[in-house]
Order: structure tokens, then sequence, then C-alpha cells
């Protein structure tokens, strides 16, 4: 259930272990991190009005879901979008990178809802992306297309790197969509306005180009061998894995059924991703978690890729470090900072001990005020 209990302008104490942090309390004053004590005004004016105890984290952030994105030539309505937001706070996220849609979702969030980074629009090629949700873009208008895409985000915009060239029959594949030297102007374009870019890849033929440019962050990121995954760690690159959405691969491949070439090679790339995600691990792979959700954010969203995460072999207080303090900082946002927005997750049950018990938070605070209770 949602609550109320405690206004941004009333004092709460936090109590328990703090992940990230190196101290076992913080209070919440006017909707702020405080990590020294209310002093008491006359008849005890400042004493917290409530104490919250358990294993509490800076608000998770999912790096890559899609609250404004719609597959259709319609704009999702106001409602719809709150849906999605609403729907994310109950999952304990606080902040969201909108990585791609039509609609800007922090636009019209309210104070209640999560932080929303906004990348624009997909930008992508004709029938070389889901139908409806990128721009089509040939490369000569590629820079142009990212300058407009940059004036519309905060400061991260989304490339599709690769995607299924059907133009070749029952040899069709992915494919890069971009020579390598329009991507590179479009990067550094990007660059010269104070704009990061991530970039949607599957294959491993696109990912060179990717480094070469110097992209920020690549999504997905399932071709990446062990040497470019050095060389991403390297250059500063964040890897969001989407450890829900890969599993999907077979699904693709079921309904690729006029491209054999396709099919086998996400099939190929589903049967090793347990040692894929070991290898991205073991590079010390800078992570971001991302559910790619957009509709059916309350069916699959982070909490459920998390568990995923985990489930697949990548060690829990890494998921929850990438999930929270860790991608929160990779991204610009606070954690627990003294005077940084009191945006915080608490649970019952340690989640690095049984990651499961990220399905179900026990309060969730956006600007000090408990906007989520169970």
């Amino acid at each position: 259930m949602t609550a109320s209990s405690a206004g941004s302008s009333e004092a709460i104490c936090l109590r328990g272990q703090l992940r990230g942090f190196d101290a076992d309390q913080i209070w919440v004053v006017d909707g702020k991190i405080s990590h020294t004590r209310p002093s008491l005004g006359v008849d005890g004016e400042g004493a917290p009005s409530q104490t919250i105890t358990g294993f509490i984290y800076p608000g998770l952030l999912d790096a890559h879901t899609h609250p404004g994105l719609s597959y259709s030539t319609e704009l999702l309505d106001d409602a719809e979008i709150r849906r999605r937001l609403a729907a994310c706070v109950t999952l304990g996220v606080t902040a969201i990178r909108d990585c791609g849609g039509q609609r800007n979702a922090g636009q019209i969030r309210t104070e209640s809802e999560p932080r929303i980074i906004h990348c624009g629009q997909h930008i992508a090629r004709f029938k070389r992306y889901i139908r409806h949700a990128g721009i089509d873009t040939e490369p000569h208008d590629l820079v142009q297309q990212v300058r407009k895409q940059c004036e519309r985000a905060d400061g991260w915009i989304k490339i599709v790197g690769d995607w299924i060239n059907r133009e070749n029959g029952s040899l069709s594949d992915l494919e890069p969509l971009w020579p390598r030297e329009a991507l590179k102007a479009a990067v550094q374009a990007a660059h010269d306005l104070g704009t990061k870019v991530t970039v949607h890849t599957f294959a491993h033929e696109t990912i060179d180009d990717l480094l070469d440019a110097g992209v920020d962050g690549i999504e997905h990121g399932t071709g990446m061998d062990w040497e470019q995954l050095v060389r991403a760690r390297e250059q500063g690159v964040l890897i969001t894995p989407t450890v829900n959405q890969i599993s999907r691969f077979p699904e693709f491949a079921g309904d690729a059924g006029k491209y054999p070439v396709y099919a086998r090679r996400m099939l190929n790339m589903d049967a090793c991703r347990r040692e894929h995600l070991a290898m991205m691990c073991q590079a010390q792979t800078l992570f971001l978690m991302g559910s790619d959700t957009s509709a059916d954010v309350d069916q699959r969203g982070l909490p459920t890729e998390l568990c995923d995460a985990v489930r697949n072999g990548m060690p829990a207080h890494a998921v929850m470090e990438a999930a929270s303090y860790g991608g929160r900082r990779r991204l610009g946002l606070t954690s627990w900072e003294d005077g940084a927005a009191a945006d915080l997750v608490v649970y019952d049950r340690d989640p690095e001990q049984d990651i499961s018990a990220v399905l179900s938070p026990s309060y969730v605070l956006i600007g000090g005020c408990i906007v989520y209770h169970r």
C-alpha cells in the first residue's frame, strides 16, 4: 500500500545496515539526509516522528526502462505513464533512466514518483528496429538527429547499434546500423553538447566501432568478448546486462522462421549467456541494472531483473551495488551524501543473503516522504 505518514518536514530516523555507507543510522530532516541527530527544540521539537529499521539502500535505479514508450503511432496518455511510474515505486525504484521513448515522463512526474533521466527517442534506421519505437534516420542525417535528441534529453541519448537486416533473405542476420565514421561523428556531436550516449547492441561485430567512437554506455552487450569487456571498463563504459530480457532470445529465434542464420545466432548466445555474464563480472564491468520494461514493468520490473541476475551467477552484493549506490554514483545521482534528497528503500530481510527480498520492500522514501509502505 502507499502511505504518507511522514511528510518531508518531519524527521525520521533510519537504523540498521546502511549499505554503501559506513554508519548504522541516519536521519531524514526536511526531506534530506542528515548524518547528525537533529537538535531538539522547546517541547522536544525536532525529535524523529518515526524510526524505521532494516536493510537500507539508496533507492533503486532502473537504468533501462521505458515509461514513455509506445509501440504504436499513438502517444501514451498521462494515465498510462503514471501507472508505470507508480509500479516502479512499489518495487523500490526511486530513479529511472528512461532509455528511449516518445514522451518524456519526467515532464509529468510528481514528487512522489521516481526521478527521471530521459534519453529522448531511440535513433535507428528504417526497418532496423522495433516498429514505431525509433526515429528513422539515415547515416548522413545521424549527427543532425543526435543533436535534436540531445535537446530533448536529460544528459543521455540512445542509439540503436545493431538489428537484423532482413534484406538478405534467409541469410539475414544481426548487422551494425551505422558506418564507423558516422557513429564517431555522432558521438562527438553529443559530447560537444555535454550529452552521453548509450547504445543498444547484441552483435559482436558492432562493439569495436562503439568503443572506437567513445560511447558512454552499452545496453545488453551480449556479443562482447573478453578484450572488448576489458577495454570498455578501461574507457569507463557503463554496461546494462538486462539479464531477464536476453533470456528471451529463444523466443526471438522462434519468431524468426524465415531467418535461420539470425535464429541460430540468438540461440547460440542464449546457450552461453551464463558464462558470458560470469565473464562480465570477471572483467570488473562497470554495471548498471535495468529491467528493459515498458507496459510490463509491473510484471517483470527491476526486482525481477535483480533476481534473474543472481540466479544466473552474478553475486548478490554486486547486483545490489549496481542497482543502488554504485549505479546511482555512476549516473551522477546522490546516495548517502549529507544534505542529499532522502530517496531510500528498506527491506525486512537482507537481499545480499536472499535476493528475493527485493521483491517486497517494506518502505520506499522519495524526497523524505514515505511513498510506499508494506
